[in-house]
Formats: structure tokens, sequence, C-alpha cells
């Protein structure tokens, strides 16, 4: 009897922080994973996990990839609080996005293949500022016209064709990732080793995270799941104020021994520039349209996330 072939994951974005993550989760579950990279690693290479060479800018990819892939991850992009807003640097922000998703695009359209479904990244900088009154913003609402609400809609628009070509696309607008590994996370958890909360601006505006468990797990089902299929925010349920995420962490990480101290709009403006838009930024999004899709949160509130890392891992 011939066996059957072991489902091969394509990821783009595969040595990032939530492409390590994934990558984790599904070769335990019994798939094989292949990186597209810039440049093959030398180490040895895991069991069930291959590279593949692409190069965005040259619009080139190698085929066998896209050939013998069932579907594909597309984590890519230029880190968007990595480096100052400059014009050259938004330029690559836009174009790792829509370059890496017009290759894919072009490859699944001229390269035989039998890849089912496409499972896109987006982000919820898709979304303006929260209305007044706030309402929850739901994957219906158009995008904003700012820097990141651009971006987002380029991005997304660029990966549309693959649904086109008959691949079932997912487009998640991922929101504040919490991982030990890196990220946000790692940023809010730096005053606190001198045993400081530090509270941005006023610490009113809404913050809404998702622990990397559950976006790796999102993603699963969104491979598993031939009914889900379209836009879905990556947002755990329960969003939180700046200043309810900043506390709760100090208390998981610190008990009692922290000092609230509130870091002033115009300090993070000199700081960061243009990019303290997002971080004084109010998004409250609704998770209602995945969870409606059947997938269940492992993380719903903030307290049980960061609980959780910090059980894992915490350096402090």
């Amino acid at each position: 009897m011939q066996s059957l072939k072991t489902p091969t994951i394509l990821i783009t974005g595969g040595t990032g922080l939530v492409g390590k993550a994934l990558t984790k989760l599904l070769l335990r579950q019994g798939y094989a994973v292949t990186i597209l990279t810039r440049r093959l690693p030398r180490h040895k290479q895991i069991k069930g996990i291959s590279y593949a060479l692409w190069d965005v800018k040259k619009q080139q990819i190698d085929k066998t990839a896209i050939a013998e892939a069932d579907h594909i991850v597309h984590l890519a992009g230029a880190g968007v609080v990595e480096q100052k807003w400059t014009p050259a640097y938004q330029k690559e922000i836009v174009e790792s996005r829509t370059e890496s998703s017009r290759l894919l695009v072009t490859s699944l359209e001229s390269i035989p293949n039998t890849i089912r479904s496409v499972i896109s990244m987006s982000a919820i900088g898709w979304y303006g500022p929260d209305h007044d009154p706030v309402k929850p913003f739901e994957e219906s609402e158009p995008a904003s016209t700012d820097f990141l609400g651009e971006t987002c809609r380029l991005w997304e628009a660029g990966i549309d064709p693959a649904s086109v070509l008959g691949k079932r696309l997912v487009k998640l607008r991922t929101g504040i990732v919490l991982a030990n590994e890196g990220g946000a996370l790692a940023e809010f958890k730096k005053p606190l080793r001198f045993g400081v909360a530090g509270i941005l601006g006023t610490g009113r505006q809404i913050v809404s995270w998702i622990h990397i468990e559950d976006l790796c797990r999102m993603i699963l089902y969104s491979i598993e799941n031939e009914n889900v299929q379209g836009v879905f925010n990556a947002v755990a349920p329960n969003p939180v104020s700046n200043r309810e995420l900043t506390v709760s962490l100090a208390r998981v990480s610190r008990g009692k021994f922290f000092v609230p101290v509130r870091v002033p709009s115009f300090v993070l403006k000199l700081m960061l520039g243009q990019r303290s838009i997002e971080v004084l930024k109010s998004a409250t999004v609704s998770a209602r349209k995945i969870q409606e899709a059947g997938f269940a949160f492992g993380y719903q509130t903030i307290d049980e996330a960061l609980q959780n890392l910090h059980a894992v891992r915490d350096p402090l």
C-alpha cells in the first residue's frame, strides 16, 4: 500500500518570532515545513524542516518549493517598530509585503501546484483609532487612511489574486503578539528590570493583543478547516488598556515590588517620532468572527496570558 505524503506547509518569514513558534507547532502536529529564505542555513537541518531560496527583489523563487507544498503561510514583512519611519524605511515596510505577495501570486499562476490554501498575515493597523463612542472594529470596517492602514490595504490587496487562482485565502489581522522570545512584551518588560512599570501616555488607550500560542493555533486552524475563508481579526476576546496590561505584567513579574510611572506622550513622540502614533493609538478590535468560525482561544484574558508566559520562562 502506497504511503500518504506528509502535508507540507511553505512558510515565508519562517525565521521570525511567529514563524519559529508556528514551525514548532506544525512539526508537533505531523506536518513537514519548508521555509523560504534568502540564504540557505549552514547549520544542520532539523528533521521535518527544509529550506528553499527566494529573492523578493528579483522576483525569483524555488519552483520545487511551490510545486511540492500543500499550503502557504505568508508571514514575511519588514518590522514596523524596529526602525525609525524614514521615507526609505516606510517604502521598505510596504514593499516587503506587497512585493513578496506579488511573487507568491505569480508563482501560483505560473508553476504547476496543488496548493489548497494561502494563510496570509495582515494587522489591526488596518483600523484607525477607536470611534467615539467606542464600537469594536469588525472585519467589514474600511481601511484607515493613515500609513499603517494604507500599508495593510495594499498588503491584503497584493495577496487577493490567490483566491482568483482557486486557492482558499485567509487573511489574519493580527494584534499585539505576546511572547517571551521578543516582540512587544520584551519592550514592556525592560523598565520592569528596574522595578518600574512604564505606562505609556494616559494609559487609557486600548491594546488588542493575542498570545503567540493562540495565534499559531489560529493559523493551524485556518489550514485545517475549509470553512475558514476571508478576513479574520487575530486578537483575544478581551482587549485591555495600556495601563491594565502594564500593571498586570508588573504584578505577574514582580509581585508588589514595582512603581507605576507614566511616560508622557511628548516624550514618546520625541523618542519614536511617527511610530508614537501607533503606541498611543487606542484600537478596540473584535474577535467575534473567528470565534463564530469555531476557534477556541486558550488565553482569553490578559492575566491568563501573562501568567502562562511567566510560568514558561520569565527572565526578570
